[in-house]
């Protein structure tokens, strides 16, 4: 992943070349390979570029166009050939991507947006009439940051750059907080009030005067595929997964793949076995790193890779996550959190091994399962199936699936019809679910300013409009975004992660396909297990969900005792109304005993508690909290 930085001043003042150099030393670890830098009057740009491709490595970047557009491109564009073919570009084998997506934006401008399938962020900058676009793929998993301070904006892949060069310090958006504390925080924030980023799906046009936020695209809720037999629902989805995995094997050096030994890893692995040995790829080889733990009794995850490996007659790198190096709860001083903490910056043993790995074996790109569960029915619930039946008054249908699943869920299927018609109602009238309900020991001020962040943005879903699992999935989707936006950059040594389930044309199939096809009675994920049978061992296609592994932050909790009491003593998440200090001791005092109420979000306060100590140390917070949600900009829908 290449990274950019830019600074454009609307009230004419010049740009200082060496303030870019001075940013390039804190951004070169991101991009060893390559760097470009265009200043202009009012207008710089830098960039430095992190080749994964071979197309890549011909990229001039900045691209400044005869035009006047100056155009920065980090990203994958999967659909090359078919736009090349609309840009009537003949001989479009050799070219970059830059070159086809610059050639879109000069013919169709910000309308070619919606026609950019892949990864990607992109800045364009008009010299023409001094205006910046800021644009980021469906998913947000490129990041791309800017701060607006009344007529200069500066821009940039990664957030500490933006704090380090804006010449003050910052007050801290306590909404950001808040979902950090829950299903993380909404994709336009960030942790500091006052630098946005980019929504996923949507481009920022600024220019003097004006600021905007248009989303460019989004799924479209009437689109059917309706077959008559399960085969060619099963054709279809293999299909279109076998594409997104291929497209994210598109690389000139070896591809690393988490293998868990779940279904989601596992499935990756297997087609992109199947695409190379087909000679579908030109990835010189697919390489896998696994996980396991033999601390942890419910965490038993060898009998399962292993069968991976076996198939594909190869052992990968096997990481041992209980060698950690470092304490859960020490702090990291040296490097600023974007994420409010993240325990991604701190350097245990496994991610030591991980770095090991990747170094030893040249690889550059690291294709990852996140999403699969939530786009393939990875959730064993039959409530969006049954609430699509009521919302069509199929109650034929309706009364034979309650009956199936209330067999299969030995429960009463009034309760399963409960629950297919909880979303429908506010929160008022029939509670909030126990998994979303904030902390107890939160501020009760803090929940109340902020109850939508901690309860994940859910929406109510309508009864009249598109069918309910459609609305169900978009919410898991913002989920996955909202996630994908708190994640951090790797620079040590730097690396590209992929995600194939999160590909755009593998989920508009699986949101337009019947759910009964995704989920039935007994059988979680039907479509994918029918689909993949031949391609993923049985023993995978058949085992039980994975389940989520709390022992180890519980122990953690325990055997550090003093530092844990140490950091809860004149914390600073009480001084600013966040933490309630005599419930948070009392839940400490649970989680130390074996019986944690909720040790994740435990884990997560002390995170932030760190980091808001590191922060104010440096001098980069100024001590405030944006009480309320930052003001947004002016949003202009589709």
């Amino acid at each position: 992943m290449s990274v950019q930085f830019g600074r454009c001043n609307f009230d004419g003042k010049s740009v200082d070349p060496e303030e870019l150099h001075r940013v390039r030393s804190q951004l070169v670890a991101h991009g060893p390979d390559a760097e470009g830098i265009f200043c202009n009057d009012n207008i710089g740009v830098l960039y430095l570029a992190f080749h994964t491709t071979k197309e890549s490595r011909t990229e001039v970047q900045p691209h400044v166009a005869e035009s006047g557009l100056v155009i920065t491109w980090d990203g994958r564009l999967d659909n090359r050939e078919e736009l090349a073919g609309e840009l009537s570009r003949a001989n479009s084998s050799g070219e970059s991507d830059l070159a086809i997506v610059a050639a879109a934006y000069e013919h169709w401008g910000t309308d070619c947006f919606a026609k950019l399938v892949g990864d990607w962020a992109l800045s364009v900058c008009d010299l023409r009439n001094h205006s910046l676009v800021l644009a980021k793929d469906f998913a947000g998993i490129r990041p791309l940051h800017y701060i607006v301070e009344k007529d200069q904006v500066m821009w940039g892949t990664v957030l500490d750059s933006l704090v380090s060069f804006a010449g003050h310090s910052f007050k801290l958006d306590e909404e950001y907080i808040a979902g950090l504390l829950a299903f993380f925080p909404a994709t336009h924030l960030t942790p500091y009030s006052g630098i946005h980023s980019v929504p996923p799906s949507s481009f920022v046009y600024l220019a003097k005067g004006r600021a905007t936020v248009t989303k460019y695209w989004d799924f479209d809720p009437t689109r059917r595929f309706r077959y008559g037999t399960d085969r060619e629902y099963e054709e279809h989805f293999r299909a279109v997964f076998r594409e997104s995995v291929r497209r994210r094997l598109r690389a000139d050096n070896p591809v690393l793949a988490e293998l868990s030994g779940g279904m989601d890893s596992s499935s990756i692995v297997c087609m992109a076995d199947d695409i190379i040995n087909h000679r579908a790829a030109e990835v010189p080889r697919l390489d896998t790193v696994s996980y396991y733990d033999d601390s942890e009794p419910n965490w038993d995850e060898r009998p399962y890779f292993t069968q991976i490996e076996k198939q594909r007659n190869r052992i990968g790198c096997h990481i041992n996550v209980n060698l950690q190096e470092t304490s859960e709860f020490e702090s990291d001083g040296g490097r600023l959190s974007a994420t409010g903490g993240s325990a991604a910056n701190r350097a245990s043993g496994a991610s030591k091994q991980f770095a090991a790995c990747i170094a030893s074996q040249g690889n550059r790109v690291l294709l990852s399962g996140t999403g699969g569960d939530e786009a393939t029915g990875g959730v064993p619930a039959p409530a969006p199936e049954l609430a699509d039946l009521l919302a069509r008054a199929q109650f034929k249908a309706l009364a034979h699936q309650l009956k199936l699943w209330a067999l299969n869920k030995r429960r009463p299927w009034f309760h399963l019809l409960l629950d297919a018609t909880r979303p429908f109602f506010p929160p008022v009238l029939v509670g909030v679910p126990e998994h979303v309900k904030p902390a107890p020991w939160l501020n009760a001020s803090f929940v109340k300013a902020h109850r939508a962040a901690l309860h994940g943005y859910q929406r109510r879903i309508r009864l009249f409009g598109p069918l309910p699992s459609f609305q169900e999935s978009l919410g898991s989707l913002e989920m996955l975004q909202r996630q994908m936006g708190c994640s951090l950059l790797c620079s040590d040594p730097p690396y590209e992660k992929r995600f194939p389930f999160l590909d755009r044309d593998l989920l508009e199939f699986l949101y337009a396909v019947p759910r009964e096809q995704l989920l039935r009675p007994g059988q979680r994920r039907s479509l994918m297990r029918r689909a993949l049978g031949d391609i993923v061992p049985k023993g995978i296609l058949d085992r039980k969900r994975k389940a989520f592994v709390t022992r180890k932050p519980i122990a953690a909790i325990s055997t550090q005792w003093d530092s844990v009491i140490q950091m809860s003593r004149n914390m600073r998440c009480v001084s600013l109304g966040i933490v309630d200090e005599k419930r948070l001791r009392e839940a400490l005092l649970k989680a130390r005993d074996g019986q944690p109420d909720d040790v994740v979000t435990l884990l997560r306060i002390l995170d932030i508690e760190r980091w808001l100590r590191d922060l104010s140390d440096r001098g980069i917070w100024s001590g405030a909290i944006e009480k309320r949600p930052a003001a947004q900009l002016a949003y202009a829908g589709a």
